[in-house]
């Protein structure tokens, strides 16, 4: 409680230091209009629309905004905006959930085209990408497989790196940032040149790196813990880097850019360690070298205004890397999982010029990925303790989708419609595989599985209403269709970075969504907000289950969870919101922010889904003056009672933090900034993370630096 009001005071200090003169002066000022500036999502398939002309819910993270936001991974740097959570596995992992959706739902694009990682195939499984490279990033909440196809039944997250921007001056341009946490010695930094070879020709190259150690926590970090190292999140520390190099043309007929990059990563998965008896660490080591392509192309063909062709060539390997103690002694370390995903991508989108009264675009997008996983076991050994996962697999998925939108009197129409073709062929075993139970029962899989085709096909209609020059109505319906992925249909095995032992089902059926959206929001103005219903029906949802061992606790095996892939109907229901009311104008503005969000998800047959993120409700605080400015925040995350069977329930915390930023002419172009995270340093537990009782989120952390742009 006393904390609580210590963040209270912090907020009302700073609005009562606030001169009399600059809160009088705003009242003049209060019914002027607002310009807010405008961003295309380029994610979009029809190209220069803003976030408003969308009828979709998107929120966008640009420039003073996302610099505010950044963070070591993408799930911890989106955390916070409406819908949007991060299910970590630890500092070292950050995968964004979506409306209580994650995994192989939630798809993550580089610049238009999938991050090809393994992100989707456990909990453990950090997403491929840096987000120190990211010049703006696009989250499109609810099913957009319409857009790109069935791994985004539960959203899609662009991140846009501006590598393959055909914007550039006439000058060598440096951008970048560096910066310092004490907790944990972190050290981030990204430094990109951009040097311009001609009026037509750059070349653009960029380095990105993370370093930190062990961070600090409150307390001790596995729940129900009374002895150990307090305070550490013991195996929590994280190295990255990530480099890329590109060249991009460009003319009147359009632009054309080829690159390459490399990701490289090594962290820890936090686990106590006492020192005593036998004891195991996890780490993870992962890196893939990508090769992308992306052109646009002017009146390309009689009928069409546009072309946009996209293409990319992934290398990912990852390995699960396993260390044996004993008396605290390392006795062993070996590598218990290695996963491989080659996978090529290619998409193709036409606008098409005005048709009647329908504006559109029309495209293919095509998939191909070979996925493997060996570890002791693989080949058909029938160990239930040994280091196989997932059987090796090759996917192949085609595409075909269709946008069209229309303008009315009233607003806007639009209507999508996409058909893909999935296919998956599991490698056949030279015998069948088993698993021993405590109980003395087998679990079986057979050697040969046999091929799974799909042919998911989706449909959506929505329309925008403007009710006045301020307001806007939306209301839209999708009917969308996902295949399952490929660690659903075939997992078999312990998963040991995740502590799971995990059982695949290759009779799943497709999940088929009906989503209903329902949005108000006042986009211009002192005072705007915008707000969002949803009602998420879905058949045949796949989820992992744990089974009771007849004492009201999961089976273990080996100390591992036991959980099952299977199906039944669902409903994912909920409302977020964003509010601003710029309260002062003038020398020193103030803006005040509302936020929040809330999903409810659970079975038809009246259970509840596993790791559904809680409520959240949040309050800040923007002002500057002169060359300073400052935003302070504090964010309430809900208890989380709704708990499925065998999961406990998750206490609720209090997240307060601030941005401050100093950026004076003399430094020409760079601005000296401080954010401090957790400042009350709270024993947060994360309920969507699988290893919430594990380990809690970082402690108390203030980190300092400098981002600069120089040139251009």
């Amino acid at each position: 409680m006393f904390q609580k009001k210590q963040s209270v005071l912090l907020v009302g200090a700073i609005l009562s230091a606030l001169p009399a003169s600059v809160v009088a002066a705003a009242e003049n000022k209060a019914d002027e209009p607002i310009e807010i500036p405008s961003l295309t999502v380029t994610a979009d398939p029809l190209g220069a629309r803003s976030p408003d002309e969308l009828i979709f819910p998107v929120s966008v993270l640009a420039d003073e905004a996302l610099d505010k936001q950044r963070a070591g991974t993408l799930g911890e740097t989106l955390n916070g905006l409406p819908g949007v959570a991060n299910s970590d596995f630890g500092p070292g992992v950050g995968r964004p959930v979506v409306r209580g959706l994650q995994g192989s739902r939630v798809q993550v694009l580089e610049d238009g085209l999938k991050t090809a990682d393994v992100s989707g195939e456990g909990g453990d499984h950090t997403v491929a990408i840096d987000p120190g490279r990211a010049e703006q990033i696009e989250v499109f909440r609810g099913p957009a497989t319409l857009l790109y196809g069935s791994g985004a039944a539960g959203g899609v997250i662009n991140v846009k790196s501006g590598r393959f921007s055909p914007e550039f001056g006439d000058s060598p341009r440096v951008t970048g940032q560096l910066g310092y946490g004490y907790n944990g010695d972190e050290r981030q930094g990204n430094i990109g040149l951009e040097l311009p070879v001609s009026d037509n020709f750059v070349l653009r190259t960029d380095y990105g790196l993370r370093r930190s150690h062990d961070f600090n926590i409150d307390g001790y970090q596995q729940i129900g813990q009374t002895e150990g190292d307090k305070d550490t999140l013991q195996n929590s520390d994280a190295v990255s880097d990530s480099f890329s190099v590109t060249g991009l043309f460009k003319g009147d007929w359009g632009h054309a850019g080829l690159g390459y990059s490399r990701w490289r990563t090594d962290y820890g998965i936090p686990e106590v360690f006492l020192a005593e008896g036998e004891e195991e660490q996890e780490r993870i080591h992962a890196d893939y070298d990508r090769v992308d392509f992306r052109s646009e192309f002017n009146n390309p063909l009689p009928g069409f205004t546009t072309a946009r062709l996209k293409l990319s060539h992934t290398e990912f390997n990852q390995q699960e890397i396993g260390a044996h103690f004993h008396d605290g002694e390392l006795e062993e370390r070996e590598v218990e999982t290695d996963f491989t995903n080659d996978e090529s991508e290619a998409r193709l989108e036409l606008v098409h010029n005005p048709f009647g009264l329908w504006q559109g675009v029309i495209g293919m997008q095509l998939n191909n990925r070979e996925f493997g996983a060996e570890g002791e076991g693989h080949g058909g050994h029938g160990h239930g303790g040994d280091g196989f996962y997932i059987r090796d697999n090759d996917t192949r998925s085609m595409g075909l989708f269709a946008l069209e939108e229309r303008l009315t009197d009233f607003g806007r129409l639009e209507f999508a419609a996409r058909v893909d073709h999935v296919r998956s062929d599991p490698v056949a075993l030279g015998e069948e595989r088993h698993i021993d139970l405590p109980s003395g029962d087998e679990l079986h899989q057979e050697a040969n599985l046999g091929s799974r085709s799909y042919t998911p096909f989706s449909l959506s209609a929505g329309s925008i209403i403007d009710l006045d020059e301020q307001h806007h109505l939306r209301l839209a319906i999708t009917r969308s269709e996902r295949a399952p992925s490929a660690e659903q249909l075939y997992a078999f095995g312990r998963h040991a970075a995740s502590a799971t032992v995990e059982i695949g089902d290759a009779s799943l059926d497709e999940e088929t969504y009906t989503n209903f959206e329902i949005g108000l929001d006042r986009h211009s103005g002192s005072f705007r907000f915008d707000t969002t219903l949803f009602y998420n029906h879905v058949q045949d949802f796949i989820y992992l289950a744990s089974r009771d061992d007849g004492t009201g606790n999961p089976i273990l095996i080996d100390g591992d969870t036991l959980v099952f892939n299977q199906q039944d109907d669902a409903r994912f229901y909920g409302a977020e919101f964003t509010a601003a009311w710029d309260v002062i104008e003038g020398a020193v503005p103030v803006t005040l922010r509302l936020s929040g969000d809330y999903v409810r998800a659970k079975l038809d047959n009246g259970g509840n889904l596993p790791r559904i993120s809680p409520g959240r409700l949040g309050f800040g605080v923007d002002t500057a003056y002169q060359n300073w400015s400052l935003s302070v925040d504090y964010r309430h995350v809900f208890r989380q009672s709704q708990s499925a069977d065998l999961e406990s329930d998750t206490e609720g915390y209090d997240l307060l933090s601030f941005n401050a930023s100093w950026a004076p002419d003399s430094l020409k172009g760079a601005e000296l900034f401080i954010q401090g995270r957790n400042l009350l340093n709270e024993d947060g537990r994360r309920h969507q993370s699988f290893l919430k009782d594990e380990a809690p989120i970082i402690g108390r952390t203030v980190m300092t630096g400098i981002r600069f742009d120089f040139g251009g």
